[in-house]
């Protein structure tokens, strides 16, 4: 949108052209940036958005699937402030600690499944994933197996932008050709995505399928070679791809039989986002041996990020050597502070049950956008939710990616005073859990007179839809 049409007032129109002269996003695509920079928010509360011309949104896309418990909360503004005044920071390198830290580690120690009792402190998932991937080669080395380091992850993944996340994640579009990335002890398996099975199989035969892949590529790799496994429960930033019954299970057994270490990358469900603290154990039935998290620890107020790894890692990596690896801000005061009080929120205001029954309706509600002639499917998990845009429902067959149907769904949202995520041919969903049944309503009817205004739109162009 331009600065004329959309920003009217100066002062938005100054921040407008300010951080479109100097700012470089994530995901910048610069030939449309330049044309129509972006949208300047400038207020938050709850799960509502205001821009700097006075624009409101409902953030149906949670900021980036993290606002949990809401922006807008006196009491985490509070909390953060009374920790940057009483001590601002304070290193946790080698043989130092702060109360906020040694506090939070103990608390996601108590809330991680298992004997997931140790935790490393980083600034965000990206570098919790980072941290992942070098905690495995320093463990496989401390067994003796110094060649057991390759891990394996699947398409459509999503794990982070710093280099080793980027290459252990492989979403369509991510990787382009001016970048580089980890090919050489990196490797990936199919999406475990069941509407988009080979034809001819069901979600029983698929998941059978994907096994049976997983067991080859560990044979081709060599067993002796293969470290870690690298998955999220629910596919978040690949589509919402939430995979076919038992098979996490299955891959995790895969896992033990070669005693290669399951990853969790639980940036995204954990926190209740599907209704759980963290999802691996209690929604899919596997105990990893690490889980990387982030994002809704804080509920975005603060940048921070966790590995929370078992007590069998620490066992093996302790000894007469040095771990070195992390960062400045691990175990950053404030960011403890402030996740400590996210914490407490959720646990005073009950959020975890609120987001499992809430996220019932919101599934319930947003499925009925199936009968629209563009909706393929409808997919997900409580409140993480994906609309899959289609030209032909019966044979799944995609627009073109000129059309890119899924901004435009975006932007008829965006003019309706609705915030959703456009991912190529997708629209992505993952509210704050603190909305209610009435939002959820407003998110389905408008999202719903978002995708009948484009589809209108396409076949008065002459697109043909099935």
């Amino acid at each position: 949108m331009s600065p004329d049409t959309a920003r009217p007032n100066d002062a938005a129109k100054d921040l407008w052209e300010m951080d479109r002269a100097h700012a470089l996003h994530p995901w910048t695509h610069f030939d449309s940036f330049r044309e129509e920079g972006a949208l300047v928010i400038i207020r938050g509360e709850g799960c509502r958005l205001w821009d700097a011309n006075g624009g409101a949104y409902l953030d149906a896309v949670g900021g980036l699937w993290c606002t949990n418990i809401g922006l807008g909360r006196r009491e985490m503004a509070e909390a953060i402030g009374a920790q940057a005044e009483r001590l601002a920071f304070s290193n946790t390198f080698t043989d130092m600690t702060n109360d906020p830290s040694a506090r939070l580690a103990a608390r996601l120690a108590e809330l991680a499944p298992g004997d997931l009792n140790h935790v490393h402190f980083t600034t965000g998932g990206s570098t919790a994933i980072d941290s992942a991937y070098r905690m495995v080669q320093f463990y496989q080395s401390c067994m003796g197996r110094p060649e057991k380091t390759h891990v394996i992850a699947r398409d459509h993944s999503y794990h982070g932008s710093t280099y080793a996340a980027m290459s252990i994640g492989k979403r369509p579009g991510d990787h382009v050709p001016e970048f580089r990335y980890k090919t050489d002890d990196i490797h990936h398996l199919s999406v475990p995505n069941p509407y988009r099975a080979p034809d001819g199989m069901d979600a029983a035969a698929f998941c059978d399928w994907l096994v049976a892949e997983f067991e080859a590529k560990i044979a081709e790799i060599g067993p002796e070679r293969v470290g870690a496994f690298f998955a999220e429960p629910i596919q978040a930033s690949g589509g919402v791809i939430v995979p076919p019954e038992g098979y996490l299970r299955r891959m995790w057994e895969v896992c033990r039989h070669h005693d290669i270490l399951f990853v969790a990358d639980e940036v995204v469900t954990a926190w209740g986002r599907i209704g759980h603290w963290f999802a691996s154990r209690d929604a899919f039935g596997v105990q990893p041996d690490i889980i990387c998290t982030a994002k809704g620890l804080s509920s975005g107020y603060v940048p921070i990020g966790a590995m929370i790894y078992s007590d069998r890692i620490q066992q093996a990596m302790e000894g007469d050597r040095w771990y070195t690896s992390g960062f400045t801000y691990s175990g950053h005061p404030v960011a403890c502070a402030a996740a400590l009080k996210n914490i407490e929120i959720m646990e005073r205001e009950n959020l975890v049950a609120h987001a499992s029954e809430i996220g019932d309706y919101f599934m319930e509600r947003l499925s009925g956008l199936e009968t629209l002639p563009l909706v393929g499917e409808v997919r997900g998990a409580k409140l993480m939710v994906c609309v899959e845009n289609v030209a032909d429902k019966a044979t799944k067959r995609l627009l073109p990616d000129e059309i890119d149907i899924g901004r435009r769904i975006a932007d008829s949202c965006e003019a309706m005073g609705l915030l959703v995520r456009p991912m190529g041919h997708l629209n992505v969903m993952s509210p704050p859990l603190v909305i209610t049944r009435d939002e959820v309503d407003f998110v389905a009817e408008t999202l719903g007179r978002a995708i009948r205004q484009v589809a209108d739109d396409l076949v008065r162009d002459g697109v043909e839809i099935g």
